[in-house]
């Protein structure tokens, strides 16, 4: 990069400060290079940028247009635009230390009068990126298509029950792996934002779904015959644009993904909002995928309790994200996955500084939330508690149940003859909780 501040010259590269710093432009609890368990922080968290929200987003909302006006949004045509905004967003991963970044195809190109035209527009931008990539060390952590924002896309793209939409998505798709594989991407993500229904007086559910899984099937076997190794993921969340989505939380995601014979191929990138919008908390998500072992990354944000809708903000909830970071480590991190920031800035804040305030914020908050987790999980107590409560099928007819010894005739004889009335055992919630604060606060 000819120029490392030409787009954000006033801020410097942000740094670790510690705990007691008060420099806003400056991490408390994120220090990349401080080693854990023989691995510096950064690689532990795998942290990136979703250039969606970061590079794209304007402040547009439904009741008005954007408010964020940034300098490298002019040019003489829309691939100019597009290079300059790419060189803008390399500058912005390297001074918030970011080794990851996502995209879709449209964030990147914009989109031309046909599918060739795109394609081309894509290969030249794709082409730039790489170049960045090389320059900075920032790797792509994965990509995806956008097959929602186009009015193409009104009903669904492997869903639409119209053919013709289908082919055009299976082929922005396959120029999309293309496009990750190019960039070295460690994973592809669906997200079906329009995979689903406003109504079932006109959809015909198993066909679609049906339809999908074909469309999952048809990207399994173009990716295989290109030698893409990355990990493929479902995004699931309930709704929102469409008012059902077929992959509404991990649960159905991956009753879908075992009924379709996906399930070894697939695994889930979870993100806060769309847990809370499914009625969950992000931590119940991530040890439903984890008990089935599909966890593999995370979209880190999240929503307003008092607002319905996907909110998409910087996620600053200590205890949420340190619960989700115990069940995280517990199933052994992340893998090829990682931390993507898919949170977006306040309409108000539009300042370039906004942008860095933001990701500071998160990226401490998890830096924390894991140190926290680590503790959590060394001091045992909240461990010896769940084991000490499960303790009666470690042995005995309680291990005939899990491992499929006992019957129902056994167990009636055992009731009946020798245990009786089973004992009240408390639950201890309010222990718990005590105990979680002690790790939070002190």
């Amino acid at each position: 990069m000819k120029n490392p501040s030409a787009h954000f010259p006033r801020i410097p590269r942000i740094t670790y400060a510690g705990p007691g710093s008060k420099n806003p432009l400056a991490f408390r609890h994120y220090n990349p290079t401080e080693m854990i368990d023989g691995r510096s922080l950064k690689s532990h968290l795998r942290f990136s940028v979703a250039y969606w929200h970061s590079f794209r987003g304007t402040g547009t909302d439904p009741f008005g247009p954007g408010t964020v006006q940034r300098s490298w949004e002019s040019g003489k045509d829309a691939l100019s635009i597009a290079k300059t905004r790419m060189d803008a967003a390399f500058e912005f991963f390297q001074k918030i230390e970011s080794p990851f970044w996502c995209c879709h195809d449209r964030d990147i190109a914009p989109e031309g009068k046909t599918l060739a035209e795109s394609n081309r527009n894509l290969d030249k931008i794709v082409a730039h990126a790489k170049s960045l990539q090389k320059a900075t060390g920032v790797k792509l952590l994965w990509g995806t298509a956008n097959l929602f924002s186009n009015p193409r896309y009104m009903c669904g793209a492997a869903t639409n029950p119209d053919a013709h939409v289908f082919a055009y998505a299976a082929a922005q798709v396959k120029k999309a792996i293309e496009m990750t594989k190019e960039l070295g991407g460690e994973g592809y993500v669906f997200w079906g934002g329009r995979e689903g229904y406003e109504t079932l007086l006109n959809t015909n559910l198993k066909r679609e779904q049906d339809h999908l899984a074909a469309f999952l099937h048809l990207a399994l076997d173009y990716a295989k015959s290109i030698g893409f190794k990355g990990q493929f993921l479902i995004e699931p969340k309930p709704k929102e644009p469409t008012k059902h989505q077929y992959d509404f939380d991990v649960a159905s995601g991956v009753a879908f993904l075992r009924t379709y014979g996906l399930e070894k191929d697939f695994k889930f990138n979870i993100e806060t909002n769309h847990a809370t919008l499914a009625g969950h908390t992000f931590q119940h998500e991530i040890e439903v995928a984890t008990s089935q072992g599909m966890l593999g990354s995370i979209d880190a944000n999240a929503g307003d309790p008092l607002l319905g809708w996907d909110t998409d903000q910087f996620n600053t909830d200590v205890k949420e994200v340190t619960l989700a970071m115990v069940a995280i480590l517990k199933a052994g991190g992340l893998g090829k996955g990682g931390i993507n920031f898919d949170a977006k800035l306040r309409r108000p804040s539009m300042d370039a500084e906004d942008l860095f305030h933001a990701h500071i914020g998160g990226m401490d908050t998890f830096a924390l939330g894991f140190k926290l987790a680590r503790h959590i999980i060394a001091d045992g107590r909240l461990g010896q508690f769940l084991t000490q409560r499960y303790s009666s099928y470690d042995s005995g007819f309680g291990r005939e149940i899990e491992t499929g010894k006992a019957t129902f005739k056994s167990l009636e004889k055992l009731v009946l003859t020798k245990l009786g009335e089973p004992k009240l055992r408390s639950g201890k919630q309010e222990y718990l909780e005590n105990l979680l604060n002690t790790y939070l606060h002190g």
